[in-house]
């Protein structure tokens, strides 16, 4: 496999409709909005879910959540020290870190994709390791085009949780959703990060395929089956390590605009992409 030799830029729009893409839990889990009412996906969520798209897809992944997990882990570092080469590494006194960051990132395509920072303290005679690597694949946070509406409704639950009581309690609670919204996120990736880690040509693939399926496989009760979808995929690939043009200028080149004062699907928005000389991007639709 041939390591990246190329710079990639990207970009992603998704439409929410009818549910939480993302909650904030220090504001009682509703929508994550900034100070202009524009909602908001953290970098963070969506790397979350290409992690679990890529797993789906049967690679490696080191940052498993608790509830996808496919081994009997319960930690990252019991992960870590179940590799023998790493593990030899954490108990030697004179363990290099570049070795470490290199088998990390042979082993797990997250490791060499986002980065880790791997800090654990030492045990017995371990001298433990603190190594940290940066990923090629930088992400943004996802922003909608226009301001969202959230809507937040009371549930109960009429049964009770403990035995010992004669009726249930409705018990008050409080949920949210986007009623509409279109989400735009970028992000991009370097060659020569991708030469530290090891990331592929073949790696990226398996990238672009996750952000075309990213919410497959993602239901939830605050995400229904069906109410968040990828709308198009735009993948740039230049023709150098470094790039014809800056990923900001790149980025700038799609442009979505409302067609009406309350647009309420993707129809009503108008998507088009602008063209730089000797810059050829792929449109992908998603499922």
């Amino acid at each position: 496999m041939t390591v990246l030799d190329h710079k990639i830029d990207f970009a992603v729009v998704l439409s929410v409709t009818k549910a939480n893409p993302n909650g904030d839990p220090l504001n009682g889990n509703r929508p994550r909005q900034n100070y202009d009412g524009h909602g908001e996906i953290s970098d963070v969520a969506i790397k979350r879910k290409i992690r679990n798209r890529l797993q789906d897809m049967g690679e490696s992944i080191f940052v498993q959540s608790n509830d996808r997990k496919i081994d009997q882990f319960k930690s990252l570092r019991e992960r870590a020290e179940a590799n023998s080469e790493l593990s030899n590494i954490m108990k030697s006194k004179d363990g290099s870190s570049e070795e470490f960051a290199m088998r990390a990132c042979q082993e797990w395509i997250d490791v060499r994709s986002f980065g880790q920072v791997f800090a654990f303290k030492g045990t017995g005679k371990g001298s433990g390791v603190s190594v940290g690597i940066r990923g090629p694949v930088s992400i943004h946070t996802a922003t909608s085009v226009n301001p969202i509406d959230i809507t937040s409704m009371q549930i109960t639950k009429s049964v009770n949780s403990e035995p010992g009581k004669d009726k249930g309690s409705d018990t008050m609670g409080m949920k949210h959703r986007v009623d509409f919204g279109v989400y735009v996120f970028y992000g991009s990736i370097n060659t020569q990060l991708a030469e530290k880690t090891g990331f592929t040509n073949e790696d990226a693939e398996k990238i672009k395929q996750a952000l075309v399926t990213l919410f497959e496989n993602d239901a939830s009760s605050a995400r229904p089956e069906g109410s968040i979808e990828v709308n198009k995929v735009f993948w740039w690939k230049h023709h150098s390590k470094l790039g014809q043009y800056s990923s900001a200028k790149v980025h700038r080149l799609l442009d979505i605009k409302p067609k009406t004062e309350e647009p309420k699907s993707i129809d009503d928005y108008s998507i088009e992409v602008n063209e730089l000389e000797g810059l050829y991007v792929e449109v992908i639709d998603g499922l």
